[in-house]
């Protein structure tokens, strides 16, 4: 058996303390985490003075009026499942699992979402949003010039198109997969 230089065990150990680093990094996401909380709060506190500006001002609104300030609730109400969907998973996902004490309510899909799945959910989340925003601009219609209507229609046939390729592309792929095990 021949003896392998001192060089290259420096090498090898090298190597792992690189590795190492490499992968203790990802707790450099756990502050980015948890700073989506507080976009979360953020929206939290929007949310409530719109709510506060829609029962103050429910007898002189408009019917569409209201209307959009109620699509406005859903918007802020979906952004903040999109966020902490994002939150968690990608917390599980690229960081470390979520240690939920025994007997205490755990979400159905954490620790099932994979980035896979989480992609196309975000994807289904901004095509909802997207969908909210248009549905305000074309209840606005009166004062929406029809240049920007349209730019309004097209950013959302693309969000709608993006989301249905990713989800063609992702089951193509899972069936890819699945025959090649």
């Amino acid at each position: 058996m021949i003896a392998a230089p001192k060089a290259f065990w420096k090498f090898l150990k090298l190597e792992k303390l690189i590795e190492s680093l490499i992968y203790r990094a990802r707790w450099l996401l756990a502050p980015i985490y948890l700073g989506l909380s507080l976009a979360v709060l953020a929206l939290g506190i929007k949310f409530f003075i719109e709510l506060a500006h829609l029962m103050t001002d429910i007898v002189k609104l408009s019917e569409a009026d209201m209307i959009l300030i109620v699509l406005s609730l859903v918007d802020i109400a979906m952004v903040g499942g999109l966020l902490l969907m994002v939150m968690m998973s990608g917390y599980e996902n690229f960081v470390s699992r979520l240690d939920i004490e025994e007997g205490e309510e755990k979400l159905s899909w954490l620790g099932k979402m994979d980035s896979s799945s989480l992609k196309a959910k975000i994807a289904a989340s901004i095509v909802a949003i997207s969908s909210i925003h248009l549905l305000k601009k074309f209840m606005e219609v009166e004062s929406v010039d029809n240049d920007k209507l349209l730019w309004y229609v097209l950013i959302h046939m693309t969000f709608v198109i993006s989301a249905f390729a990713m989800g063609v592309l992702d089951s193509l792929s899972a069936r890819s997969n699945r025959e090649n095990s």
